[in-house]
């Protein structure tokens, strides 16, 4: 594996988007984009494997990490322009896609938006239509009111099963750091945008070869919401762990060993 180069890409809106290039320089194109409240630290656990042969582009989705947090509400279209927008600045012209929740509901976008630009997709522990409006407005007024700190506890049982959270504290301990860092501001705008989008309408328009992953023990998400999608998409297939909603962390070698033969 080559070791990883860090870069920014402005987007058309001017957010500065922060990046990491790891694997070789001629390997295919895979973008990984991480779930809300965390950034591209999530893929730790499968950078070294997936480097092995792919140019794994990790970035720091708008509103995380150290990429710009603008005030304002989000979409989902400008999450997934801002994707097309990393691709432009390396010069990619179609890349494989995997995302985790927010990060997999932006690369369903894109199956559906920009299909010339995307080769394969995951779909991990997300869904066509994430929550509720109620339930993202009143996660948006905590958020308002007390932080994003106020959301810890509850986040992290809704990460993790209470075995995981029992056995890897460690692990549970650095994704709640992440969290913590996580800016108010980029925090309410990806809510925002998790409130608004829809893509039922649109999922069977998805050409790309595609894995939808799934948690068994994930509330934000549940299976049957992964299923549908793996109904939906023409020739998708489906892989179901026994994880809560970071099932690539939770269930890190076999999601790893999955995504890669998929891919592969």
């Amino acid at each position: 594996m080559t070791a990883g180069h860090d870069g920014v890409c402005v987007a058309d809106d001017g957010c500065r988007l922060a990046y990491t290039l790891t694997g070789p320089a001629d390997a295919p194109p895979l973008v990984l984009a991480n779930s809300l409240g965390t950034d591209r630290g999530l893929w730790a656990a499968q950078l070294e494997a997936l480097s092995a042969r792919h140019r794994v582009l990790g970035y720091d989705t708008r509103g995380h990490g150290r990429s710009d947090a603008p005030a304002g509400d989000y979409t989902i279209a400008r999450l997934g322009r801002d994707v097309l927008a990393l691709l432009d600045h390396l010069g990619v012209a179609r890349a494989d896609v995997c995302g985790v929740s927010i990060g997999g509901l932006t690369a369903l976008w894109l199956g559906i938006h920009a299909g010339d630009r995307v080769r394969r997709l995951v779909l991990a522990n997300t869904a066509a239509r994430v929550g509720s409006d109620t339930f993202w407005t009143e996660r948006m007024r905590l958020v308002r009111d007390d932080g994003v700190a106020s959301l810890a506890d509850v986040t992290m049982e809704r990460w993790f099963t209470p075995g995981f959270r029992a056995a890897r504290p460690d692990v549970v301990a650095r994704m709640r750091a992440t969290l913590l860092a996580t800016l108010a501001s980029g925090y309410l705008g990806c809510c925002a945008a998790l409130r608004d989008a829809d893509l039922q309408n649109d999922a069977a328009s998805v050409t790309a070869p595609t894995l939808v992953v799934t948690g068994r023990h994930d509330v934000a998400t549940p299976p049957e919401l992964g299923e549908w999608l793996a109904a939906t998409i023409p020739g998708a297939r489906l892989a179901t762990f026994d994880a809560a909603h970071l099932a690539n962390v939770e269930c890190a070698a076999a999601f790893t060993a999955a995504v890669d033969q998929f891919l592969s």
